[in-house]
């Protein structure tokens, strides 16, 4: 599947360029195990990188100007590294105009023609943006040597989000999307940036993703409202334990004994939070010890948690995870991503994925009228450079 989309990204830029491009570039999706919503609120996530991938085929110009080429969506835009450079009206250039913008202060002089493709599933919460972002911006690095390290990359593709496309969103996907390992998940410190990679060795267990092919409207809105929620939440948090610094600070006991206070809406949101950022802790402790029996009860609880007390899940996604509870081969289900759709992560046995996938869908298409996407994934390398033409 890689090499296919390499040489579908190649042979595209041949055409619309007339020759072939000088560096090829894979950035890929990301799926997190758990620890959702909690990269802004300075706690501890555990995302991998996996195989399936943007793929950018990039030249450098003899001039400022910048093509662009999305070729699954048949779009081009141009334009020249010495204009003023702000958000335009096309989504998806203002991930790279964001990117562009921040590096024209690192001396970015010279123009470039990128065409790029994808095999990560639009909308289904992995992570295509930051692969855009991250991709992009590990390219300029490197055809440019422009000195940035993985963590400024991160950073940069973080900040175009911010910036140029209005998500206030935390580090975690463009994170994971850069310092990915083959068969490793991370555990990141959103904090202090400080990881640690564990071994993803599933044994007789994989990943399987279940798109709900449905992606509700309000995720931006909904996304933005969580993060003021939180921080008002702390806010009260801080009042009345001046010791609390972050929600790490905090305990389930500080958060229910200022139920009255917080409200009953900012209770719940607090309460989800504080109790993710421990269930963090404990999966990577069941990760040590490949209790895997233990991730998936977690993983399981977590999206009650985001279903319940967060409230980002939606009747799909909560469909989907009630579905495979009870099959004995799943040891555990849940949304993953920003949430009001996208896709729900299943730790099950290898070897029954595909009935699986077969007895949900039918369900699924029966009580939706939709039908059902799945993705068998692999944990995989971050963000590379692969060849000179």
């Amino acid at each position: 599947m890689k090499k296919k989309l390499i040489q579908h990204t190649k042979a595209h830029f041949e055409k619309v360029f007339q020759e072939s491009p000088e560096h090829i570039f894979l950035s890929p999706g990301r799926i997190n195990i758990i620890g959702e919503h909690i990269d802004y609120n300075d706690g501890f996530v555990m995302p991998a990188a996996i195989n399936k991938y943007l793929c950018f085929a990039i030249s450098k110009n003899t001039d400022t100007t910048v093509t662009l080429i999305a070729q699954d969506l048949n779009e081009a835009y141009k334009f020249d590294l010495n204009d003023n450079l702000k958000p335009v009206d096309k989504m998806w250039v203002n991930y790279i105009l964001g990117v562009l913008h921040q590096l024209k202060s690192k001396e970015l002089s010279t123009g470039c023609n990128i065409v790029f493709s994808s095999t990560i599933p639009m909308g289904a919460g992995l992570s295509s943006s930051a692969a855009l972002e991250c991709g992009v911006a590990y390219a300029m690095n490197k055809l440019f040597d422009l000195g940035l390290t993985k963590k400024d990359i991160a950073l940069i593709g973080q900040q175009s989000e911010h910036t140029f496309v209005g998500v206030n969103c935390g580090i975690m996907d463009q994170f994971a999307s850069v310092f990915g390992k083959k068969n490793k998940v991370i555990k990141l410190d959103c904090n202090s940036l400080e990881y640690e990679y564990y071994n993803a060795d599933f044994k007789k267990y994989s990943l399987l993703l279940l798109d709900s092919n449905v992606k509700h409207t309000h995720l931006t809105s909904g996304y933005n409202d969580r993060r003021q929620e939180v921080e008002e939440g702390l806010k009260i948090i801080k009042l009345h334990f001046p010791e609390v610094k972050t929600f790490r600070d905090c305990n389930e006991k500080m958060v229910t004994d200022l139920k009255e206070q917080l409200g009953d809406t900012i209770f719940k949101r607090c309460l989800f939070v504080v109790k993710e950022i421990q269930r963090v802790q404990d999966a990577a402790m069941a990760l040590k010890i490949s209790d895997f029996k233990k991730l998936g009860a977690l993983m399981t609880e977590t999206h009650q948690g985001l279903s319940k007390d967060y409230e980002v899940s939606c009747a799909e996604i909560d469909f989907l995870v009630d579905a495979v509870q009870q099959e004995k081969s799943v040891l555990g289900a849940r949304m993953m991503g920003g949430g009001f759709g996208g896709c729900s992560i299943n730790l099950v046995e290898k070897g029954i994925e595909n009935e699986l996938i077969d007895k949900i869908t039918i369900a699924y298409r029966n009580q939706f009228g939709i039908e059902l996407k799945a993705y068998k994934v692999k944990i995989a390398k971050g963000t590379t450079f692969i060849k000179n033409n």
